[in-house]
């Protein structure tokens, strides 16, 4: 199965070309308080080339109602990734896929989620370990900490259904490059591709 590969906090039309050139599955837009942040009508602008190409990705964190009305209707999302414990707060429609946020072990899981570590968007990494754990009881997708010289290694020990950078390929904060983006993707494939002819 191919890995699902995300490119998060995105903010220039160049890191959105480059996460298409390099064929990510989702590019994500940040709304919560960051370096990243940007409003509805901006990602929507920098979305459109990606519409029918690769998952157009919301991430919140803690947001209101209101703000989630705003994105809705601003971004028109086909993801919403926010932390597990906001959605029982959110009224949100049944078509929406969600990508909820897990930080520790925990009951329950959905089918589908992102597993990062305590700290989102500070290049730290979660505990790998653990997160090997989850993946062999749902689909994870493993984010927090990654870059292209490490993708490899965590995907080998993970083993998940998809991973997640954001400050990872970056030239600096808040900024997405390029070059390091399409290195990242290709380090990713290319691992997978070695555990399955492994197999």
């Amino acid at each position: 199965m191919s890995l699902w590969v995300k490119i998060c906090g995105l903010t220039t039309p160049d890191a959105v070309a480059a996460a298409l050139d390099a064929g990510a599955d989702a590019i994500g837009f940040v709304f919560a308080k960051s370096v990243r942040q940007v409003t509805p009508e901006h990602a929507a602008r920098l979305a459109a080339p990606a519409r029918g190409r690769a998952c157009c990705v919301a991430v919140t964190r803690h947001p209101t109602q209101d703000e989630i009305e705003q994105i809705l209707e601003g971004f028109k999302p086909d993801i919403l990734q926010t932390d597990q414990q906001d959605l029982g707060a959110l009224q949100l429609p049944k078509q929406l896929e969600l990508l909820p946020v897990f930080r520790a072990v925990a009951t329950g899981l959905p089918g589908r989620l992102l597993f990062e570590g305590a700290n989102s968007g500070t290049g730290q990494t979660c505990d790998w370990s653990v997160a090997s754990q989850v993946a062999r009881r749902t689909e994870l997708v493993l984010a927090g900490g990654l870059n292209p010289n490490n993708v490899a290694s965590a995907i080998a020990e993970v083993r998940p259904f998809g991973v997640d950078v954001s400050s990872g390929v970056e030239v600096r904060p808040g900024v997405k490059g390029p070059a390091e983006i399409a290195l990242f993707v290709n380090a990713a494939r290319i691992q997978r591709v070695a555990q399955e002819d492994r197999v």
